[in-house]
């Protein structure tokens, strides 16, 4: 049987906390979605496609990770892809209250879909995507934080070319 997991996000946009987690679940499963939530009412930076292109073009060098989106609730994808596990990212204790309320839920609909937390590297734990998105509106340095394809988008993004 094939170890399936997905990695859920809106990754708006993608950083080096992100693929540090995929990169290291990428070791353990065979086959990982990572998957961008549609979701109409909260509006990014990125659209969806350009979320979607930019993990591609970060993980190309990953075999067994599959970039894709979903409408609806995290649950039905996992069941459609036959995923048993849902990878969570948690960079301080913070994240901890609201990941154990989404994970309660996702058990309440599926006991058979685990979840498993995974410490981002300490390298990465104070980035997140909106403080990213921050810097690099205001002309920031976000080199560190972000791959060189990133960068370049939200300089496009933002009219720093």
């Amino acid at each position: 049987m094939k170890r399936i997991a997905v990695v859920p996000g809106s990754f708006d946009p993608i950083t080096y906390g992100h693929l540090d987690i995929i990169e290291r679940s990428s070791k353990v499963f065979d086959t990982l979605y990572v998957s961008v939530l549609k979701n109409s009412s909260k509006q990014g930076l990125f659209d969806v496609e350009e979320r979607l292109e930019l993990i591609r073009e970060t993980t190309k060098n990953l075999d067994n990770v599959e970039v894709v989106s979903f409408n609806g609730l995290l649950i039905d994808f996992c069941q459609s892809v036959n995923a048993r596990a849902i990878i969570r990212g948690l960079r301080a204790v913070s994240d901890f209250e609201y990941e154990m309320q989404l994970t309660s839920m996702n058990r309440k609909l599926d006991s058979s879909i685990e979840t498993i937390y995974m410490m981002t590297n300490n390298n990465y734990s104070f980035i997140s995507s909106s403080i990213v998105k921050e810097v690099a509106k205001y002309n920031g340095k976000v080199e560190d934080v972000v791959p060189p394809v990133v960068e370049a988008a939200l300089a496009k993004k933002f009219n720093h070319e």
